[in-house]
């Protein structure tokens, strides 16, 4: 079945000022904004679609 196509020119690529860090102590992905605090964090072990990784330091 088809779908229809977003309207107008849509997103592409990541989410500008935003990035997601992995949690290996609860295996969750959580998503940070442009002002690295803490926004969002996954229920599943998935990571965000769009958000850029970043490799814990």
């Amino acid at each position: 079945m088809a779908t229809n196509p977003p309207k107008g020119p849509g997103r592409k690529g990541a989410v500008k000022d935003r990035d997601q860090v992995y949690n290996p102590k609860n295996d969750t992905w959580t998503k940070r904004g442009p002002d690295k605090k803490f926004m969002d964090q996954k229920a599943d072990d998935k990571p965000f679609k769009g958000v850029r990784k970043v490799k814990p330091s």
